[in-house]
């Protein structure tokens, strides 16, 4: 199993969204980086799914239910969407700022590499931020 995160601003993808429509397509990524990742991507990885630009922070996490295929959002076949489902709330989400302060978090590509909207995490970062919010 991996572990990936996900990016979404909360105003145009909520985690409430998400668990509301129990799970979505994840489309519209146009980072060749975040492609690969979605590639990589296996039926019943998990994802935490982070809020960005408003809340900066980790609030629930979900699992892949569908590996990649042709993203319906273009006919151009370089991109692909993958689908995912809600699995739990954070009860604290952890923010941006927790998981730059933290010594076991200082190397996540969310810091690393913090513009990449699909992104590996180690299962020592996902366990710990589940510690964190739970």
């Amino acid at each position: 199993m991996n572990y990936w995160l996900v990016k979404s601003e909360p105003f145009k993808y909520s985690w409430e969204e998400l668990v509301k429509d129990k799970w979505t397509y994840w489309d519209g990524v146009r980072n060749y980086a975040a492609r690969l990742h979605m590639k990589a991507m296996k039926v019943g990885d998990l994802v935490l799914f982070y809020h960005s630009n408003e809340g900066l922070e980790v609030v629930g996490y979900a699992k892949v239910i569908k590996e990649y295929y042709q993203d319906p959002t273009t006919d151009d076949d370089r991109w692909v969407a993958m689908d995912i489902e809600a699995v739990e709330a954070l009860k604290n989400p952890v923010t941006l700022k927790q998981i730059k302060a933290d010594e076991k978090l200082t190397d996540m590509a969310l810091v690393k590499i913090s513009r990449l909207s699909v992104s590996p995490v180690t299962k020592k970062e996902f366990d710990h931020i589940l510690k964190l919010g739970m």
